[in-house]
């Protein structure tokens, strides 16, 4: 199953100099992605879903298998022997009127030729009634694999998509003051050569520009980076050129005091999962338990054999054969074997409760958790949003007063710096809340929405 820590470990994959190539698939240009159709592509062309459905296949024909065993077996044999020397049989003089004396007799023809048909059913095995309970209940466990796989993709793209939808927003900062810092080392370059400003704040304006040129192409290339991790969780080849759109989840106001945790948990799908690995591993009980039980079949065999000296001699007839009968097979001791392995299960479904119990644990601390950050996310981004507000009051307030002449350049870059650490502390806010409202759906198991 896909975990969260695959998707840093990823992120730090295609942070490395070189990325390796992968084939490239069948698949339609696609220039602009919303976060709904990435998932929904993912969910196509992604292979780890792809093979969970396989699992889910392979489900149906285990039943069928395990089906197969309460029909009847058919099965048709035939042979041909024949014999260059006949086998000799010693019998005793006296049945000869030679008493004392062993007489060397050969028995039979040189061909000896048999056909036959024979059917077995089987009547009664309690193990088989077990064993179609539980190729059903492994059918379940497949299905909520499966389910479990595309819900974890969704949240790995969730995040990525997030994370470079981020980085692409960072651009919208740096570029304002990437042109604002270009115009004002213009401005500086002619006020220096008519010797209004120093040398040495041409040179300042110039460094703080070249630093966010070169924060630019970092920023680009973690950008390709960031949408080359995308790209592979979807099942996209790295060389489709992709643009991403502003993604909004769509999340009801949460009130903390009506989250109900124990509903969450149990309504999740790897919580049901558990619950259904358990229902199997009692099965598996029962069925150990059942080889305490006889076991009835029928079987019947219908034939034809001849012996001939001649293979093609019709004048030798073939005589027919046929037999009816039942088995039956009572376990009386097998060393406790059966004992041992009742009690391995029973020890197995005593760890699924420990694991559905710290499951559910875990979801409380994860669901308030995410309820706590989309409370804190909210306050934090009205106040950045406010901090922003004031940032460019001061700049603008700051960049006037420069060009009077009332303020040192220093102060005006400073304020830059100040801007665009607002406007970035807003985008990370922001971030952290959509990151918290997809861990929100996670805890609550409603992943599946961001589909629609």
């Amino acid at each position: 199953m896909i975990k969260k820590n695959v998707l840093v470990g990823l992120m730090l994959l295609f942070l490395s100099p070189a990325i390796a190539q992968q084939e490239q698939p069948t698949a339609g240009q696609i220039n602009e992605l919303t976060l709904q159709e990435s998932i929904r592509y993912a969910l196509t062309n992604n292979q780890q879903v792809k093979k969970a459905a396989y699992d889910e296949q392979i489900s149906e024909q285990q039943i069928r298998e395990t089906k197969s065993v309460g029909l009847p077996q058919v099965s048709a044999t035939g042979g041909l022997d024949y014999f260059p020397a006949l086998p000799t049989q010693i019998l005793p003089g006296e049945l000869a009127g030679q008493p004392g004396q062993d007489i060397p007799v050969q028995f039979g023809k040189d061909y000896n030729a048999k056909a036959n048909l024979q059917v077995n059913q089987l009547l009664f095995n309690k193990s088989y009634f077990v064993g179609l309970q539980a190729a059903k209940t492994a059918k379940d466990l497949y299905r909520l694999r499966s389910q479990m796989v595309q819900e974890d993709l969704i949240y790995n793209i969730g995040t990525a998509y997030l994370m470079a939808l981020q980085t692409k927003e960072q651009f919208n900062t740096i570029d304002a003051n990437l042109a604002r810092l270009t115009q004002l080392e213009k401005i500086m370059q002619l006020q220096y050569e008519n010797d209004l400003v120093k040398k040495v704040d041409v040179n300042r304006i110039r460094v703080s520009r070249v630093n966010l040129d070169n924060q630019k192409q970092s920023l680009s290339t973690a950008f390709e980076q960031q949408k080359n991790t995308l790209k592979f969780f979807m099942g996209m080849p790295l060389e489709q050129d992709i643009t991403l759109q502003d993604a909004t989840i769509m999340l009801e106001k949460v009130d903390p005091a009506t989250v109900d945790v124990d509903a969450a948990a149990t309504g999740k799908t790897q919580f049901r999962l558990l619950s259904t690995q358990k229902h199997l591993t009692s099965l598996q009980e029962k069925n150990i338990k059942s080889g305490y039980y006889p076991t009835l079949s029928a079987y019947g065999q219908y034939g034809y054999q001849t012996q001939r000296n001649e293979l093609f001699d019709s004048n030798v007839p073939w005589f027919k054969s046929s037999v009816i009968g039942l088995q039956v097979n009572i376990p009386i001791f097998d060393g406790f074997k059966k004992d041992a392995q009742a009690k391995q299960a029973q020890l197995e479904m005593m760890k699924l409760d420990e694991d559905m119990e710290q499951f559910t644990t875990n979801t409380a601390v994860t669901l308030t958790n995410a309820v706590s950050q989309l409370q804190n996310s909210q306050d934090a981004i009205t106040a950045q949003e406010g901090n922003v507000a004031l940032a460019q009051e001061v700049y603008d307030t700051t960049n006037q007063l420069y060009k009077e002449g009332l303020s040192p350049l220093t102060d005006l870059l400073e304020a830059e710096v100040q801007l665009r650490e607002a406007k970035t502390n807003l985008n990370n806010e922001v971030l952290k809340f959509k990151i918290a409202q997809l861990n929100y759906l996670q805890a609550t198991g409603e992943l599946q929405t961001l589909t629609k």
